[in-house]
């Protein structure tokens, strides 16, 4: 089974250690002598690699116990988590990702309200702008790892679209939403993500996307076994 070790100092690079090996010990021993050698550079660097801070997770495996993915840091024993947060995104052990939409669902909810509470002094340009900026922000961010998943776990992110459609529009919570996204121009969540995915494989093909990015995709004109013969 492929799995994935991820340690997180929170003010340290992370580390991402990958295996196929089914040894137990195989599977924690590179991720301790790794953090290790973090924590000794740290150290000649008068830094101090906190353990209670550091977090890991286990992606992938579900055959072990905790106790067999524990990892042992400056003498402390560290339990694998559920969930951690990397560059403001919820990555949680299954990759489901339904962590990362709670988050960011609860943290929408929370500014529309907000928002509502001011509806009525802004024109609908003003709270237009106020919902580009703090809610449609928060949806588009990292959506492309959204990528392919069920509608179940994408619906919690349309309501939030729904509710903010309402919002800028001044409609009833059971007026009908679809002409409000279609007059404000706003796709819906899984078309959000297929066109950052579009934008992406653009940009990589064109050239001007990073390096890491180009370097993953190969044009079909360039594969021998596509060529025309």
């Amino acid at each position: 089974m492929n799995f994935t070790t991820t340690a997180l100092p929170r003010r340290h690079p992370d580390v991402h250690l990958h295996s196929t090996d089914r040894s137990t010990h195989n599977r924690t021993a590179p991720i301790q002598r790794c953090i290790s050698d973090v924590s000794d550079w740290c150290g000649s660097r008068r830094l101090q690699l906190n353990a209670a801070k550091t977090e890991v997770i286990w992606f992938g495996l579900k055959s072990l116990s905790d106790r067999d993915k524990a990892v042992v840091i400056a003498n402390e024993t560290l339990q694998p988590v559920d969930s951690v947060r990397n560059l403001g995104v919820y990555l949680d052990s299954e990759l489901n990702m339904r962590t990362h939409n709670t988050k960011t669902t609860e943290a929408c909810f929370l500014q529309l309200r907000r928002l509502r509470q001011i509806r009525c002094l802004l024109g609908r340009d003003v709270i237009a702008s106020l919902v580009a900026t703090f809610i449609l922000s928060r949806l588009d961010y990292c959506n492309a790892l959204l990528a392919a998943l069920p509608q179940s776990t994408m619906a919690p992110l349309q309501r939030v679209m729904n509710a903010a459609a309402r919002l800028v529009c001044n409609l009833r919570s059971w007026d009908h939403v679809t002409p409000a996204l279609i007059e404000l121009h706003w796709l819906p969540i899984t078309a959000r993500v297929q066109y950052k995915l579009c934008l992406l494989v653009h940009l990589a093909a064109v050239g001007t996307a990073p390096d890491y990015l180009k370097n993953m995709l190969q044009p079909v004109s360039e594969r021998a076994s596509q060529r025309a013969p």
